[in-house]
């Protein structure tokens, strides 16, 4: 087994979490949102804060 292959098995086995992680991460800023905006529109808040999220992921990334 190769190195890459043993970093594919480990991330497979915390896909779940990691999947588990961004949702959470979501809700976190969503209900933040809902702080400020009482009648927010959830799905437009996920999508800007995903897209966030995404922005965020890149730029480290990139670093």
């Amino acid at each position: 087994m190769t190195d890459i292959d043993i970093e594919k098995f480990e991330l497979a086995a915390h896909r779940s979490d990691i999947i588990e992680d961004v949702n959470n991460l979501i809700e976190k800023y969503r209900a933040i949102f809902g702080w400020d905006v009482p009648d927010i529109n959830e799905d437009l808040a996920n999508r800007l804060i995903l897209n966030e999220v995404r922005l965020a992921l890149d730029n480290i990334q990139n670093e």
